[in-house]
Order: structure tokens, then sequence, then C-alpha cells
């Protein structure tokens, strides 16, 4: 399964993307604002760097249960997918929803659009499938 974001609008508080499965645009996402070239990384307030990156499901000790988990970020530690509407709710991850807000500072239907996704990533894995990611 590939799974690609390509990041359309970048400002100093959020970074949004659109969110393809094998080329189907599935949602949107949500990330906290990405930092210029070698600028140090902030915890809990830098963008996932733009890069390939394989996906595994794995039990989260944050969320108490299983849930996407991008391996091998540079710089970063459990980074996921997951459901949430606001920068305030990364933590460095990427966050999914249907819709984006005007002021590109929120997703909508969160929960939705993660659960969806979610269950195309348990039918791949189930299926014996490798998951990656890229962001661009």
């Amino acid at each position: 399964m590939e799974i690609e974001v390509i990041r359309f609008s970048k400002t100093p508080e959020a970074t949004l993307g659109r969110l393809s499965v094998n080329g189907r645009f599935e949602c949107y996402t949500l990330e906290d604002m990405v930092r210029p070239r070698g600028a140090p990384k902030v915890w809990g307030q830098t963008a996932i760097p733009a890069g390939s990156y394989a996906v595994a499901l794995t039990y989260s000790t944050r969320f108490h249960e299983v849930m996407p988990q991008l391996l091998e970020v540079p710089n970063f530690e459990g980074v996921r997918i997951h459901a949430g509407n606001t920068t305030a709710d990364t933590a460095g991850c990427l966050l999914t929803g249907t819709a984006v807000a005007p002021n590109g500072r929120r997703v909508f239907n969160s929960w939705r659009a993660y659960h969806a996704l979610l269950l195309q990533l348990e039918a791949a894995v189930g299926q014996g499938q490798a998951v990656r990611l890229t962001i661009g």
C-alpha cells in the first residue's frame, strides 16, 4: 500500500496536506509547522520531515490501542497517524480530517477520516502488504 501526503498550505501555525492511498484521494492532513531547512526541531511543534517512511501498526502506550506508526523518522520518535483537530493535538504527528477550516488551522471529522484510513491499513497489513508513506 502506498500512501502519499502532498502538502498544500504551510503557515507559521500549521501545515495542511492531501492524503492519497494508492493514488486515490482519501482525506486531508494537519501537522505542525514546517521548520526552515537547518532550523532546529522543536519537540511537539515541528512537522514530519519530507521523505518516505515505512508504516507499521503498533501498540501506542499513549493512546492504549494499535495505531499506525511512521518508522525511522529522523530526529522523531513515536510519530503516528491519528485523530485530532488542531496542531495542539499533533505533538509532531499526522492528523486526518474530511475537511479543512478556511483559516487552515483545523481539520474536521477527524475520527471519521482516521477510522476509514485505519480500516484500509489493517486490511493491507492483514494481506501481508508493506505500507509506505511519502510526504512531499
